[in-house]
């Protein structure tokens, strides 16, 4: 599992295409992200959660926020 602002991200591994791909858990928007090592991953997962706070901003909506 990976952390940041909040948000969780559940990331698998396909070993037949290499790559490792991810979704941000626990909202009702679709966030992913995929890389090919650790550190690929880790980083797409901050910038797609960082991409999504931007998204939100520009529309002028409040991003879902995790529900447990």
């Amino acid at each position: 599992m990976l952390e940041d602002k909040g948000y969780t991200g559940k990331v698998e591994f396909d070993p037949d295409a290499g790559v490792f791909h991810g979704e941000v858990i626990d909202l009702r928007d679709v966030v992913t992200f995929q890389g090919t090592s650790v550190d690929e991953i880790e980083e797409a997962f901050r910038n797609s959660v960082d991409d999504y706070l931007d998204f939100c901003r520009e529309l002028g909506e409040a991003p879902d926020r995790p529900f447990t």
